[in-house]
């Protein structure tokens, strides 16, 4: 848990956000980046001396966590960190294909330029960090997808699929440690390509090739790793 107290949980004080959600958002990330992995047994006590909080935000944020399948509370044992879901991430996955294949088809209705530069950035970027850490990838994939959906008007449609997809996101770093992103990336400028282009039903075809990749990882990965499925 020490790595845990780090400058990011620092850098989340300014905001307006209260501790029991940050407590959350820290816990969350590290179960989704497997620092916590599946079965280790989370204390109030020790959390909360981790992070110099009382134990009444660590109680919060744990069942915040417990009511995203994150955790399971045990009577009698403790807090342990679920393993993952298989029905979760297909749930998941479904709803996401659906916002952001409506989503690319809403941007190339309309492409904007500066929007596509800005994409074409990232993806420069998203180069950069190939051979890198997968915690990198994963936070540039994140960036990606959120700016299609804030700059389609839909920032709050992206939020419900944040909520949604712990359970997937736990798959996707376990699948950029396995496979190699580069497949990845050119499903992203497959996607830009077709926004640019103005045509819709490309734009929404490739979004689903990408988001259906999952698909095929899933059996590969749960059968590498079969420790962190249910």
């Amino acid at each position: 848990m020490q790595a845990l107290a780090t400058s990011r949980w620092r850098d989340q004080q300014p905001v307006r956000m209260n501790t029991a959600a940050m407590l959350y958002h820290a816990l969350r990330e590290a179960i989704v980046s497997n620092a916590l992995p599946p079965e280790t047994r989370l204390s109030e006590v020790d959390t909360a001396q981790q992070f110099g909080v009382s134990r009444q935000p660590v109680r919060e944020a744990f069942i915040a966590l417990a009511g995203h399948g994150l955790v399971d509370v045990r009577a009698q044992r403790g807090t342990f960190v679920t393993r993952i879901s298989v029905d979760a991430v297909m749930d998941a996955r479904f709803v996401r294909e659906a916002i952001e294949a409506d989503i690319v088809k809403l941007l190339a209705a309309k492409p904007d330029i500066a929007v596509i530069d800005d994409l074409q950035v990232q993806l420069a970027r998203q180069s950069e960090l190939i051979g890198g850490s997968p915690a990198d990838f994963i936070e540039a994939d994140e960036a990606f997808h959120r700016t299609l959906a804030d700059a389609a008007g839909k920032s709050g449609a992206w939020q419900v699929v944040v909520e949604m997809k712990a359970q997937m996101d736990r798959v996707r770093v376990l699948s950029t440690q396995h496979f190699s992103v580069e497949r990845l990336i050119g499903q992203h400028r497959a996607v830009v390509l077709a926004i640019e282009s103005g045509d819709a039903a490309r734009s929404e075809a490739a979004m689903r090739t990408h988001l259906q990749g999952i698909l095929a990882d899933l059996p590969i990965i749960k059968q590498q790793r079969p420790d962190y499925f249910t």
